[in-house]
């Protein structure tokens, strides 16, 4: 996936961190489960780094339709399975490994048919699965305090109860139903541009586009999911592009590693359950100057891996991890 406020590279779907992934879970062996399959570039690089076989999940058709040139030359070793990654322990069992990539992939993001981008006028979409409620269906739907809600609690926006009321505003005298007439309308909303500075439609795009797919919730969900899946000694990486999602993953990782511990030092000794994971490195895996030079959308990229116990799974509460949640969704 990318960050999506980075201007295009010339030479797009360039797998993010691939190459420090691949050192980090080194040697690759067994069956792989990759489930954020986008333009296969985890994918194929699990299976030339001796991957047996590799589980490609992805909830979008046109991914599958774009691999067919290629996919057939793994053979068997290739299995491609329609769905969403927070299913992934009915695709697999025992597995050594999985691999996310988190965000919107460079496939969606360059289609301007698809809706993701500010850059490029499409239809108000923003759907990975093309079904569903679309982006338009929530902004020309939604009550503006939900509205509000989702641009503050999933893009961070400071003026996010502004644009709200501006889109409330705008529709009432038509739909809102192209991504260019949206990002007009944030553009009135904000003070103007200065260099250097992000688009001003990043967090509000960002913020709808999580809300459409339900991408918080899914990633709580896949990593429960990949803990079930994951063999004892099995890897699990996570590739993030922004701060609510890298937080949910290492307050996660944290979590069901066993380093929370007893938060006063005179209560009683509360039982700690053995740790489902082993975290190696505490410290996220970023992009080396060579790869942000040929890929500027690797700039906010970090990489977390951690190794599975043999510890039954269990639970955990998703606003312990950090997981933003809007009421009314």
């Amino acid at each position: 996936m990318v960050d999506p406020q980075t201007p295009e590279p010339e030479t797009p779907h360039k797998p993010v961190l691939l190459g420090p992934i691949l050192k980090a879970i080194a040697p690759v062996r067994g069956v792989w489960l990759d489930g954020t399959f986008g333009a296969g570039g985890y994918t194929r690089g699990l299976l030339d780094a001796g991957a047996e076989r590799v589980i490609a999940v992805d909830r979008d058709p046109l991914a599958f339709e774009m691999a067919r040139s290629w996919a057939g030359g793994y053979g068997e070793r290739l299995t491609m399975q329609p769905g969403v990654f927070s299913k992934m322990d009915e695709y697999g069992q025992d597995l050594d490994g999985v691999v996310l990539d988190l965000g919107v992939s460079s496939m969606q993001l360059d289609l301007a048919e698809r809706g993701f981008s500010f850059m490029r006028d499409g239809p108000l979409d923003m759907r990975m699965s093309q079904d569903g409620p679309s982006a338009a269906d929530l902004v020309n739907g939604a009550e503006e305090e939900l509205l509000a809600n989702i641009l503050f609690q999933y893009g961070e926006e400071r003026a996010s109860r502004r644009i709200a009321r501006a889109i409330v505003r705008a529709r009432e005298e038509a739909p809102i139903t192209h991504t260019l007439e949206l990002v007009k309308l944030i553009e009135g909303c904000l003070p103007r541009q200065k260099p250097g500075q992000s688009h001003p439609a990043t967090r509000s795009f960002q913020a709808l586009r999580i809300a459409v797919n339900d991408e918080y919730g899914e990633l709580f969900r896949g990593l429960m999911a990949a803990e079930r899946a994951l063999k004892p000694g099995g890897q699990l990486a996570v590739v993030t592009f922004h701060s609510v999602e890298d937080r949910m993953v290492k307050r996660f990782l944290t979590a069901r590693a066993g380093a929370g511990g007893n938060a006063n030092r005179f209560a009683p000794e509360v039982p700690q359950e053995a740790p489902q994971f082993r975290i190696e490195k505490r410290k996220a895996i970023g992009p080396d100057a060579e790869e942000l030079a040929e890929n500027p959308r690797s700039r906010s990229a970090k990489l977390r891996v951690a190794i599975r116990t043999d510890a039954p799974s269990g639970t955990v509460d998703g606003k312990s991890i950090g997981m933003p949640m809007v009421r009314g969704l």
